[in-house]
């Protein structure tokens, strides 16, 4: 072997755990806002699991959608990874960025969305952590609101599961405007 061989060898070895650290780092961190948002905190230690997206980018213009990776934990592993899709149709205008999180209350709930392909309808939203206010309508019906400061000093209001799951969310950056009909995919990849 050559000695510049050996070097771009090493290079790349390097790069590649350098990744997986920034990776390991970019979960750590919206787990971590996550509990210092308050309410949201105890589901960690409360929940059965969780689905962790660090980032999912969301954009549109009259025709819209987002996409995000994540993963999925159970006790407090990582058992597998995830992905989410959505596709919305309405009046919408802008682009955003924000990280969610789903907690499942039990096993059920955790094999309802690690079946395969996991939908949210229509009527299905989050806790939106953020500075402004916002209000929800849940899978269970009923409505939901919380006001927040931002990503480091978010607070959210009681949400309690719905179906068995609790979605929270915070936004990270962009403006969007929307009136648009919207579900979210889920698809789940075990480890």
């Amino acid at each position: 072997m050559t000695q510049n061989f050996k070097t771009l060898i090493a290079a790349a070895i390097l790069l590649m755990l350098s990744l997986q650290t920034a990776q390991a780092d970019e979960y750590n961190d919206a787990k971590k806002t996550f509990i210092n948002a308050g309410e949201s905190a105890t589901y960690f230690s409360n929940s059965y699991g969780y689905a962790l997206f660090p980032t999912i980018g969301k954009g549109g213009m009259g025709i819209g959608g987002a996409h995000g990776k994540g993963r999925v934990y159970a006790g407090g592993a990582h058992v597998g990874d995830t992905k989410m899709s959505q596709l919305s149709i309405g009046w919408q205008l802008g682009g955003q960025a924000y990280s969610q999180v789903i907690f499942f209350e039990d096993k059920r709930a955790f094999d309802d969305f690690t079946s395969g392909n996991f939908e949210f309808g229509a009527q299905a939203t989050a806790v939106a952590i953020t500075a402004s206010a916002g209000a929800q309508a849940s899978t269970g019906g009923g409505t939901q609101t919380s006001i927040a400061g931002g990503k480091d000093d978010a607070s959210t209001a009681s949400l309690g599961y719905r179906k068995g799951m609790a979605v929270f969310t915070v936004a990270k950056g962009g403006l969007m405007y929307e009136a648009a009909i919207a579900g979210q995919k889920y698809s789940y990849t075990p480890k």
